[in-house]
């Protein structure tokens, strides 16, 4: 197993407390359950499709959007190769 970055590791943990899936200080297996859950709210809340507004700030409204998408992304691929 590859050590996780502090953002995922902090997904896991507090996944698995919510859960009561640790125990003796040790929490269960569920990175690809935790993995999925992030992937289906990143499609929910941030689809791959952003809608313009129309004004001078969508090429950087659209490049933030791109990066957080791509943050929360990149936690559920972490936790999936685990």
């Amino acid at each position: 197993m590859t050590e996780l970055s502090p953002q995922a590791q902090e997904a896991f943990w507090e996944f698995n407390s919510k859960f009561d899936w640790i125990e003796d200080g040790v929490p269960g297996p569920q990175y690809k359950a935790i993995a999925a859950a992030v992937r289906a709210a990143v499609e929910q809340v941030m689809p791959e499709v952003v809608n313009a507004v129309g004004d001078e700030h969508d090429d950087a409204r659209r490049d933030q959007w791109v990066r957080i998408r791509c943050k929360f992304l990149a936690i559920a691929d972490e936790l999936e190769a685990q």
